[in-house]
């Protein structure tokens, strides 16, 4: 089995919001991956004490732990009960009612003699890899068909009609896309926060089956580098107008 990973910030020096682990149980078969991209609040968002860094490493160390602890449960479960726990960590001390209380997206997946389960919730992507070499993209796409109807995308954050990202509301799970593969079809996956999906989504310079290859090919670092080459070229998102110029980015892939 091949794993790499890589990851940045999106200002040198500055905190990486992202997220990314990888487990496999000794002496059994199969794994775990979680991979979140935090959100970042406005710099006078004052309802919370903790930082994103801690919240996502808070929350994705726990879906990690549950994902590979109790297989008897799906991943939307594990989502749940992972965001409750995170969210008691931090209520004395923090207003986990505010819109923009630390929160991520999240892809997961669980692996094992049988089948490889995936969980995709808000706008980070997962690719699949069939046996036959063929990259399918497995996307909450709400964020995508919003903007499509020119709907402000902000003040819908997980409200009905809106789209949902892993907060304080364990609830928020079973709006995550979920499904299963025969893991005989699954060759390889990859998980990218939607900073290292920019080749395709914002520049579109790539594809997903490009992108794959890429990461087949070069590992993580060498898609890393070409979506800050891209971004470099347009510092000041003249050309191609975006929310950031530089964003975090992490991606991960694995070779079953």
């Amino acid at each position: 089995m091949r794993i790499e990973t890589a990851t940045a910030p999106g200002t040198p020096g500055a905190p990486n919001e992202d997220f990314v682990a990888v487990a496999l149980p000794a002496g059994g078969h199969g794994g775990a991956l979680v991979l979140l991209d935090g959100v970042t609040p406005p710099p006078d968002n004052g309802n919370c004490v903790h930082s994103v860094p801690w919240f996502t490493a808070r929350l994705g160390g726990a879906l990690l732990e549950l994902s590979l602890s109790r297989p008897d449960i799906t991943l939307a479960d594990c989502l749940s009960a992972s965001i409750a726990g995170t969210a008691d960590a931090h209520r004395d001390t923090c207003d986990l009612s505010h819109p923009l209380t630390p929160q991520a997206t999240v892809v997961a997946v669980r692996w094992g003699a049988e089948e490889v389960e995936h969980l995709v919730l808000s706008d980070s992507v997962l690719l699949l890899e069939d046996a036959d070499g063929s990259v399918t993209a497995v996307l909450d796409d709400r964020i995508d068909r919003l903007r499509a109807e020119g709907r402000r995308v902000g003040p819908l954050r997980n409200l009905p009609g809106g789209f949902f990202t892993a907060a304080a509301d364990p609830a928020v799970a079973s709006k995550a896309v979920t499904g299963s593969t025969p893991v005989a079809a699954v060759r390889g996956l990859a998980a990218l926060t939607d900073g290292a999906a920019r080749c395709v989504e914002v520049f579109h310079a790539d594809d997903w089956a490009s992108t794959f290859a890429l990461l087949r090919k070069a590992g993580p670092e060498a898609l890393l580098t070409r979506v800050r080459d891209r971004e470099s070229a347009d510092p000041h998102g003249a050309a191609v107008p975006r929310g950031k110029p530089f964003d975090d980015a992490t991606a991960i892939f694995i070779d079953l």
